[in-house]
């Protein structure tokens, strides 16, 4: 069986499960479901892990969908956008524009839509538009593909949400120095929720999010956002006991965007780097650390390639036996930016997340 095959078995048993389980009414203090997500990395890396035993163990702890309330019609859209009680209309309106309409239109219509609101679900849910954007350009268009980007854009309608004070980037820092300069909510305590409107009473808040460099031009923007992914990974490896699995996103949510790039029009790339930037920014402030963990206490770089060891192979087989959904995904994003830096920090980092998360 191929991996598109196993892949497309697996989109077919989550279909029915919705995007969040566990919390209140509202999703407080709940969690998100990441088995389509961690399944597109085992497949795309060929862990030694059995992606349907990962997901029979893992599916007991999800809930069904909901059940659809009212029909969302592209004339009342705006009303429903951030009602999270409305996840399941939304899969339902996404699954119908996927079956009627080439997935590259409804992904190009509604990405400028959804951009504004890019922090919804702690920013899972471009995470996972993103995972199955990666599956369709590597060839597999098939129906379960697609309605599974349905539930990605369904549930970043559902979870939109607008952080306060974001502006357009028009300073000289980069990645890694614009990162440093995000100062912090003085309380960092209770939910995602409770915390972004708390980022418009911090001070320097909006002139840190101008502060990185913008893009030169749209042909740009894919540098500007892997550099972004790779500082924000070597900077977990300091400060992920702040918040280690939320701190993640800093770095998949723009590796999800820089992967989405080629099916978008260049004109969005700039306000796609901009809107992802201030997420990551804004996970930042709300859970980051004060100070960086010393170094003794983290994890030695893995083997290099002085001896018969395989670094990337070492952090791969790590994530795989601790079998997080957040492990594989940051592990996933990790070895990336390792490949283009040759920074063995950004694989530190993944093993970070090992030793912190799962165990």
């Amino acid at each position: 069986m191929s991996g598109s095959e196993i892949l497309d078995e697996t989109y077919e048993r989550l279909r029915r499960t919705g995007p969040e389980f566990g919390g209140d009414e509202e999703g407080n203090n709940g969690l998100t479901n990441h088995g389509p997500m961690a399944a597109e990395v085992i497949v795309r890396r060929n862990l030694d892990l059995d992606v349907h035993s990962w997901i029979d163990a893992y599916l007991p702890r999800l809930v069904e969908l909901s059940s659809p309330s009212a029909p969302i019609t592209d004339e009342d859209w705006k009303v429903a956008l951030g009602n999270a009680k409305r996840i399941a209309d939304w899969t339902e309106y996404f699954t119908r524009q996927v079956t009627e309409l080439p997935w590259r239109d409804v992904l190009t219509t509604w990405w400028p839509r959804l951009l504004p609101g890019i922090v919804a679900g702690a920013t899972h849910g471009v995470i996972r538009v993103g995972h199955a954007v990666r599956t369709l350009l590597a060839g597999n268009e098939s129906q379960a593909a697609q309605i599974e980007l349905a539930h990605g854009l369904a549930f970043w309608a559902g979870r939109s949400r607008l952080v306060p004070g974001l502006s357009t980037p028009t300073g000289e820092f980069d990645a890694a120095s614009a990162l440093d300069a995000v100062p912090h909510l003085a309380d960092q305590s209770g939910v995602l929720a409770s915390r972004i409107p708390r980022l418009a009473t911090v001070p320097g808040w909006s002139e840190s999010v101008a502060a990185i460099r913008r893009p030169v031009d749209d042909h740009d923007v894919p540098a500007r956002l892997a550099e972004l992914v790779d500082a924000a990974s070597i900077r977990y490896l300091h400060s992920a006991q702040g918040s280690p699995v939320l701190l993640v996103h800093t770095a998949t949510a723009p590796n999800a965007v820089l992967h989405t790039l080629p099916v978008l029009p260049s004109e969005l790339w700039q306000p796609s780097f901009g809107a992802v930037w201030g997420a990551s920014a804004a996970i930042v402030a709300m859970y980051a650390p004060a100070a960086a963990a010393d170094d003794v206490a983290l994890p030695a770089a893995p083997a290099d390639s002085a001896t018969d060891a395989d670094p990337v192979a070492e952090v791969l087989q790590r994530a795989a036996e601790n079998s997080d959904e957040h492990v594989l995904k940051f592990a996933d994003t990790a070895v990336e930016a390792y490949e283009r830096t040759g920074n063995p920090d950004t694989l530190r980092a993944a093993l970070r997340a090992e030793q912190l998360v799962g165990h």
